[in-house]
């Protein structure tokens, strides 16, 4: 694309493999902004390109788009620390329900027992109850 070639939304949503409607709903959110010419039409350059695919980037890295207006419409990025470390460690939690998941699915393929009979599957299964508050049919605790 030269620096002066501008896209319509329909052209620019191709580009990424996006609805047209998707790219009106982050220019209402105010996460892109078209130039728009004399006849009304969105048209969209370099920087809308650029601008696109940083979402994208965002939504990959599971930020909603509400934080990604927040962080985008800074003037410095950093003044979202918060917002970011908070980010940082709902994935880091993910991260380590993915990786649990990931570890009882190749403990299942790999042990020779039943899941029932298998005392590792046992053990998770027991991690997983919550404690009771106490007998609720005699009142004892």
């Amino acid at each position: 694309m030269k620096s002066s070639e501008e896209l319509t939304i329909g052209e620019l949503a191709d580009r990424f493999g996006l609805a047209p409607h998707v790219l009106r709903h982050w220019e209402s959110m105010g996460l892109i902004e078209p130039a728009r010419r004399a006849s009304g039409q969105r048209r969209y350059g370099q920087d809308a390109l650029e601008r696109v695919a940083l979402i994208l980037m965002g939504k990959e890295a599971g930020l909603g788009l509400r934080e990604l207006s927040a962080v985008l419409s800074a003037p410095d990025p950093m003044d979202h620390r918060d917002l970011l470390r908070r980010h940082v460690a709902e994935l880091e939690q993910r991260i380590a329900r993915a990786q649990a998941a990931k570890d009882l699915i190749e403990h299942a393929l790999a042990c020779p027992h039943r899941f029932a009979e298998c005392a590792h599957a046992r053990e998770q299964i027991a991690a997983r109850i919550p404690p009771g508050r106490g007998n609720r049919a005699t009142g004892t605790p």
